[in-house]
């Protein structure tokens, strides 16, 4: 189990979160009243859906109604997260420039820690185009020697490579970013998925380390469900990730932190 106390305040943190969303954003309150749920445990007596969760698919299609009844933000951000779960990833040298290689990130990262900059590429544009600005950017960068760190997928990664100059290729560092559904795909990157964006990373204790104080995961009959804890719009609730993956969330022995186990 966790320690107490990280236990008690990740799980406060979620009741809030739960009850921020029930109270405010249209979408939790009509699906969660049909449900009668109120908190983060369904009302006795009624079963619900997926123990509360919901599919990312229907989620995506509503995003408008995600929004608090206030206001607030309607874009989703797959490129969130990422400044969160680097350095737990990676040490990475002032000055670097964080290539995100994904066609599903429309704009660079705004959370990465100072010092550093970000630019994204669309690996499905590479074939009839290798001047757009973020490639020259890059191909510019290690040129003047300064240190290149490039996050996607592993075959958006090998893509980007072969479009480069050679000497540009062998001169940048790679970080892929794995799905909860790859976890086995190689000891080391970051924990993504385009609605959460960045969630996780693989540490040097050997596992996948959670971002716990931003993100929650709690199991369901379904498969593990996340909570992003401290964005307010729109607001992501118990989101079935990969279609429901079932995996458990442990303590680290090394760190006392929760972490994800296939």
């Amino acid at each position: 189990m966790l320690p107490r106390s990280t236990a008690v305040l990740w799980r406060s943190a979620y009741r809030r979160a739960v009850l921020s969303a029930f109270n405010t954003v249209p979408f939790y309150r009509e699906r969660w009243a049909l449900d009668g749920r109120t908190e983060p445990t369904l009302v006795p007596g009624r079963k619900g859906r997926h123990d509360g969760a919901t599919e990312p698919e229907l989620l995506t299609r509503t995003v408008v109604d995600l929004v608090p009844l206030a206001g607030g933000e309607t874009r989703i951000d797959p490129a969130r997260g990422l400044g969160r779960v680097l350095p737990t990833a990676r040490r990475v040298r002032p000055g670097t420039l964080v290539v995100i290689v994904d066609p599903a990130v429309p704009t660079p990262p705004v959370d990465l820690p100072r010092g550093l900059r970000g630019c994204v590429v669309n690996p499905e544009t590479l074939a009839d185009d290798t001047s757009s600005g973020a490639v020259v950017e890059l191909v510019s960068a290690v040129r003047r020697g300064e240190p290149v760190l490039v996050v996607g997928g592993d075959k958006d990664l090998a893509r980007l490579c072969s479009a480069l100059p050679q000497e540009s290729a062998h001169r940048i560092d790679r970080l892929p970013h794995r799905s909860l559904s790859e976890l086995d795909g190689g000891p080391y990157g970051v924990l993504h998925d385009p609605l959460l964006g960045y969630f996780g990373a693989f540490r040097e204790c050997g596992r996948w380390h959670l971002d716990w104080r931003r993100v929650y995961a709690r199991r369901t009959r379904s498969g593990l469900a996340f909570t992003l804890l401290t964005q307010r719009s729109p607001m992501l609730v118990d989101v079935l990730v990969d279609g429901g993956v079932r995996a458990e969330i442990r303590p680290c022995p090394r760190h006392g932190t929760p972490v994800v186990s296939p």
